[in-house]
């Protein structure tokens, strides 16, 4: 039997393939061909190399099954001579396909974060991670520490090419943060460069691809390219169509969000309006210390000499003091008086004046031993409120900051929008990228990045206003 297959791919699709990276980021749009891609990738490996393992994971094997498994192009379908002959065998039981050379490729899911523990032994020669944005970083980080070589010795021509990563997804999820982090604003697209030691030490690549880099898919269903345009949101074609990533489909805000018109300058704040402020805690996750304008009707004068007098109880965040370690989704470990300090140093460097008690997580008045991190935080002179976390609070706060945004899009505005300085770029990497809850769609995951947007809420469900009936999320 000859060991060459024949499985065509597209130009974009041949790139990754033959990519010098060794970790790989493919797609970005929808349509790009990132399953055939894996599916392709992984057999003629199989074939080329004997004992190769190929894991090919997806979050939930039903995910996983109807993506790779079922129809024309699925690994039954490009392998269905071989399988009716005997040199590949399936095993059901076990979801791997096993060459006559002792390659394999095993199909996995991890649809919760401690099923990574399932692989703690794998020798993963090359990872293959379907849709990366689904995945939290610290999954993805112990599965990439399970990629190595062993004792597998590869043909001369692959040296340096294994083991390896091939990762695909569009924008959105909750790893959307983190993944646009390690890859789209590391280096440019097709740039090849080496992630740090802590990081893997991979050499790193994003390939973007298009609906336009699949031909087959242009031509088997040309009216893809229509639907997609027709998703109706300007944000949602950006994100689907052409893989634009400061912003994703179907997110919590995506609709009522407009970097152009809510992203501000800075300007002076007439001393009428109340200066405040709003506290999400965080320790091994980020927290969020947020400072807020709230108009009081009187006029404000902007830096190119303009008035501007928005409703009375519009928010202007003025400031913001973001507790990360640098990396996504991850805290610093701030103790909560070096927390008080770091924001009376902000305080008195930024000259608020009055600087009133905002409301805060109620978690802070938790106590332990008698403790709690509100009265830390109160001996060093910073105090809070209580915010709202009442049942039903997160749907209802969901709802308060999209109507705050959407006033904002008005013009005259009508009711109290929600606005933020141009300097505040922890608000503006997180929130407008916000998911929703898959199982509660009027609400955002918790598992994204929501921290700052939290600090966000408890603020927007302190202004009085009269709530007019707003259409539901689509």
């Amino acid at each position: 039997m000859s060991n060459q297959v024949s499985l065509n791919l597209h130009e974009k699709q041949s790139l990754a393939f033959l990519s010098e990276a060794t970790e790989l980021l493919y797609g970005g749009a929808a349509g790009g061909g990132k399953s055939h891609l894996f599916r392709v990738a992984a057999i003629s490996w199989c074939y080329d190399i004997p004992g190769l393992q190929v894991y090919v994971f997806r979050r939930t094997f039903p995910d996983l099954w109807r993506n790779h498994m079922v129809g024309p192009g699925s690994f039954m379908a490009l392998m269905g001579e071989y399988l009716r002959l005997g040199f590949i065998k399936f095993r059901g039981d076990k979801n791997t396909f096993s060459f006559w050379n002792g390659s394999q490729i095993i199909l996995n899911h991890c649809q919760h974060e401690k099923d990574v523990y399932n692989y703690q032994g794998a020798e993963m020669h090359v990872l293959m991670v379907d849709e990366l944005t689904q995945w939290a970083k610290s999954m993805y980080t112990y599965l990439r520490s399970r990629v190595r070589l062993g004792g597998l010795v590869v043909p001369g021509k692959y040296k340096f090419f294994f083991p390896r990563i091939v990762n695909g997804t569009n924008p959105g999820g909750i790893g959307h943060n983190w993944v646009k982090s390690d890859w789209i604003d590391q280096a440019g697209p097709m740039e090849v460069w080496a992630a740090p030691r802590k990081e893997g030490g991979f050499k790193r690549q994003y390939i973007p691809a298009r609906l336009e880099d699949n031909p087959t898919m242009m031509e088997n269903d040309p009216d893809y390219e229509q639907r997609l345009e027709g998703m109706g949101s300007v944000h949602l074609i950006k994100a689907m169509r052409w893989g634009d990533w400061d912003i994703v489909a179907g997110g919590a805000i995506d609709d009522v969000w407009d970097r152009d018109r809510h992203i501000i300058k800075s300007f002076d704040i007439p001393e009428t309006w109340r200066i405040d402020r709003s506290f999400d805690w965080g320790s091994s996750k980020p927290f969020a210390v947020c400072w807020w304008a709230e108009a009081s009707g009187e006029e404000a004068t902007l830096r190119d000499g303009s008035r501007w007098c928005p409703p009375k109880g519009t928010l202007v965040l003025i400031a913001e003091h973001y507790g990360w370690n640098g990396e996504p989704n991850t805290g610093c470990k701030k103790l909560a008086v070096e927390i008080a300090d770091d924001i009376l140093e902000i305080e008195k460097k930024l000259d608020f004046g009055k600087v009133h008690p905002g409301p805060a997580d109620s978690s802070i008045y938790a106590a332990e031993n008698g403790v709690c991190i509100a009265d830390d935080m109160n001996k060093k002179g910073v105090k809070w409120t209580k915010a709202d976390k009442s049942p039903g609070s997160r749907i209802s706060g969901l709802e308060r900051v999209r109507q705050m945004l959407k006033a904002g899009l008005k013009t005259p505005m009508e009711e109290p929008g929600l606005f933020v300085f141009e300097s505040c770029k922890h608000f503006i990497r997180t929130i407008p990228v916000l998911p929703r809850d898959e199982k509660k769609p009027d609400d955002v995951d918790t598992d994204s990045e929501d921290h700052e947007y939290d600090a966000v809420r408890y603020r927007c469900m302190q202004v009085k206003r009269n709530i007019k009936p707003f259409a539901p999320m689509g």
